[in-house]
């Protein structure tokens, strides 16, 4: 087990972070993400979310916190461990929200006998995700390759695309995710199946 970074009395909690971030920024997160972490999980999982959904937002939860104690925007009235929670809880309100308006579809019954077949008596695919990828534009096609595809992290894809921080790439990285699937989406309702 480390032991706990140690923070100046002297200091205001959220300087004394931003300090210990710039000092050694795995050993600060990996405490942060020890001690705030099992909340976040209980938090998801007790509004129907899974570990890997906890995972997710708190993830992002860090990368926003990350940013603001660097920058020194960060504002501090409880401990970080409150923070971190407090930021996860409105990020996974706005992920159910957003599960609410795009509701997983559902497999259809008769879709049992093809998971049985065997691999090579597959149908081809109606269409690719690549070709959809291709159809976004330069950037989007750049930073969802990148990240998905080469996974570069995302501070290294905002580095060489010119986003002033990694949360700008983060957001683009989304907005271009969702406009995927948006049209992918919008490929299998019109999409007829002949029996």
């Amino acid at each position: 087990m480390t032991t706990p970074l140690p923070l100046p009395k002297t200091l205001p909690p959220a300087h004394a972070l931003r300090q210990a971030l710039l000092a050694d920024r795995e050993r600060a997160l990996t405490q942060l993400y020890r001690q705030a972490f099992p909340a976040v999980r209980r938090l998801v999982q007790r509004q129907g979310g899974a570990v890997q959904d906890a995972q997710d937002v708190f993830q992002d939860t860090l990368v926003v916190f990350y940013e603001q104690a660097v920058s020194g925007t960060l504002v501090l009235t409880a401990s970080a461990s409150t923070y971190l929670v407090s930021i996860a809880r409105h990020r996974w309100q706005q992920e159910l929200r957003r599960r609410a308006r795009l509701p997983a579809e559902t497999l259809p019954d008769d879709a049992a006998p093809l998971a049985a077949a065997e691999p090579d008596t597959f149908p081809e695919p109606a269409f690719a995700v690549l070709d959809y990828v291709e159809r976004l534009g330069a950037k989007c096609r750049t930073v969802l390759l990148s990240f998905y595809y080469f996974q570069q992290p995302l501070a290294q894809i905002a580095a060489a695309q010119g986003y002033r921080s990694v949360r700008s790439a983060t957001v683009q990285k989304f907005k271009c995710l969702e406009r995927l699937r948006a049209s992918v989406r919008a490929a299998l309702q019109t999409e007829t199946i002949e029996y």
